[in-house]
């Protein structure tokens, strides 16, 4: 396996609304994407491109979200996860298991259309870290 491209950090927010525009006029981002659901993973979402990558901003979607444990923690929101690209999802699963890192849940489909799953925090340093596979015709 060879890790890829960083694809998006992801961003736990109360407010997708409040956040947008802090990106917007705080940060001078031009490039938003409209939020939209995603029922299936309990959370809102929205892309903000950056010239390297994108920032995902994350909002609890009813209270069952996962989302919803970590703003109880940080109540302003803050860095969620980091997100990078994987030629073959299969594979890079069964290389992570091979080496004893512990998944957080089988692969899914994420907010880019794409199967995602995610690593434990305590076997990647601290950071919650998201595989992706490549989006066909990316880059």
């Amino acid at each position: 396996m060879k890790l890829g491209r960083l694809n998006h950090i992801g961003v736990a927010t109360p407010s997708i609304a409040t956040s947008m525009a802090l990106y917007r006029d705080i940060l001078g981002a031009t490039r938003i994407g409209e939020p939209f659901d995603l029922p299936a993973q309990g959370v809102k979402v929205c892309f903000v491109d950056t010239p390297n990558t994108q920032i995902e901003l994350i909002e609890p979607l009813g209270d069952a979200s996962p989302i919803h444990g970590f703003l109880a923690k940080n109540p302003a929101g803050g860095q969620h996860h980091v997100c990078y690209e994987v030629p073959d999802i299969a594979a890079a699963k069964a290389w992570f298991e091979g080496r004893g890192v512990r998944l957080l849940g089988e692969p899914r489909i994420g907010a880019h259309g794409t199967p995602v799953f995610f690593l434990h925090p305590k076997d990647m340093g601290g950071v919650l870290t998201e595989i992706m596979e490549t989006p066909a015709g990316a880059h």
